[in-house]
């Protein structure tokens, strides 16, 4: 069984409204209720993360409801199949599937019962004065408290009841798991997404990372990250983030960079660079850098990132697709895809991407790598990576790159460069991360240009 997370506001053990104010926590469930219904209510929808954004700036929530805020939207669409099903087989008319908001109400509410440690009476509680205060949800109120007060008295049922990959993954990408990664292993995807993601590091001296894991309280991973313990303090409060120290990427995430094993002094060139992350590694390693990215405001970012951490890169706004430059010793491709590796993290992922986006999205890499090849030197390296689960975005990408390009071979990835966890690397020599090896879902292969 699912044990309750432990993102708990002080505000919810007081329910005494203050004149003038909201009611104690009800900022932070108005917040997370707008998000949730912005995605379920399209058939675009944002990413959580965006409408989180929107949301939160609307309401001008502190730190402490804002990360409450944030919790139940994530918890939400975690269960939101286990969700979905709990809610339809206690209501006599199935789902109120023209009415986004309230099915976004019942169940962020749903979720604070069945995956937060919150108090059931504050989650229920809060949702009728949300239903009440909202002329599309009013005449529903007694109805949400109803269902809301059954899900709580049944909440141990309910848990010990599910099934993590039928019931919390979409019935498309479950298959494709279980076709690519047999039952068993796509049922321990299933599980690891229930847990979340904890926050790694990636230091900028991997010498010091005794030091680092001593004095951040953090563990160090085989794979060279730190992974910082649960609860922990705020990123920005932590040892080492003003003295840029390290900075904040998932452990599979770094690995690709360290793949393109890039001297001091070679030219790289990181293809959809944006946010940073690997360009910081591959910088702080002494690499002549050119990060490129379509987007000028996620450079923006990156380009703050590296003035934090006193580091140089040539920045470059274009088309990775039709961009045009002498060839580089190296280049590393993170390429635009469904992100299914992150669900841990962006649970949102699983519910807002569908079987047509990975075709699109498998088209655009295919053009991407293309570009990068002829971007390598004779005698360069070429690594290319997706955080996706879907092997069309990964092994079969490379498979037919290799058929078309005969010029390049794999360099197979070998347990040293990986901590010594043999398991990472598949029958090709390529890096095949799963969430449960307790890191996001990564590939990456290794290619080199014949000189």
């Amino acid at each position: 069984m699912a044990s309750r997370g432990k993102v708990r506001n002080a505000a919810d053990t007081d329910m005494a409204e203050a004149p003038g104010a909201d009611v104690a926590g009800l900022g932070a469930r108005r917040a997370a209720l707008h998000a949730v219904a912005e995605i379920i209510g399209q058939e675009r929808p944002p990413a959580l993360d965006e409408a989180l954004a929107t949301a939160l700036r609307a309401e001008g929530l502190q730190s402490g409801d804002a990360a409450l805020a944030r919790a139940i939207a994530v918890a939400t669409f975690r269960r939101l199949g286990q969700i979905r099903r709990t809610l339809a087989e206690r209501l006599d008319k199935g789902l109120p599937v023209n009415k986004p908001r309230l099915l976004a109400l019942l169940a962020t509410g749903c979720a604070q019962i069945l995956d937060l440690a919150v108090p059931d009476h504050a989650a229920v509680d809060l949702a009728v004065r949300l239903a009440k205060a909202d002329h599309r949800t009013a005449g529903f109120a007694g109805m949400v408290n109803a269902v809301l007060r059954r899900v709580a008295r049944e909440r141990e049922a309910i848990l010990a009841g599910a099934d993590p990959l039928a019931d919390n993954t979409p019935e498309w990408l479950a298959r494709r798991w279980v076709a690519a990664y047999g039952p068993e292993r796509a049922a321990a995807i299933a599980r690891a997404h229930l847990t979340g993601a904890p926050i790694d590091l990636t230091l900028r001296r991997e010498d010091e990372a005794e030091t680092w894991a001593e004095r951040l309280g953090a563990t160090r991973l085989p794979t060279g990250s730190l992974r910082m313990p649960p609860d922990g303090a705020a990123i920005p409060d932590l040892p080492g983030f003003g003295e840029a120290a390290w900075w904040v990427q998932d452990a599979a995430a770094a690995i690709p960079a360290r793949l393109l094993r890039a001297a001091h002094g070679e030219r790289v060139l990181d293809l959809c660079a944006a946010p940073g992350g690997k360009t910081m590694q591959l910088a702080s390693g002494g690499a002549l850098v050119t990060a490129l990215d379509r987007s000028a405001p996620r450079l923006e970012r990156l380009r703050e990132n590296l003035s934090r951490l006193g580091l140089t890169a040539e920045i470059a706004v274009a088309d990775a697709t039709a961009y045009a430059a002498e060839p580089f010793d190296a280049v590393l491709l993170d390429a635009p895809c469904s992100a299914t590796g992150t669900i841990r993290r962006h649970p949102d992922v699983a519910w807002t991407k569908t079987e047509a986006d990975i075709a699109r999205l498998a088209g655009l890499q295919a053009r991407l790598l293309d570009r990068a090849a002829g971007l390598v030197r004779p005698g360069g390296r070429l690594v290319y990576c997706t955080c996706s689960l879907e092997p069309q975005e990964g092994e079969g990408q490379v498979s037919a790159f290799l058929a078309r390009n005969p010029a390049f071979a794999r360099v197979p990835a070998t347990p040293d460069e990986v901590g010594g966890q043999a398991e990472l690397i598949d029958g090709n020599g390529d890096l095949r991360t799963l969430p449960s090896h307790g890191l996001d879902g990564f590939f990456a292969s290794r290619l080199a240009r014949t000189a």
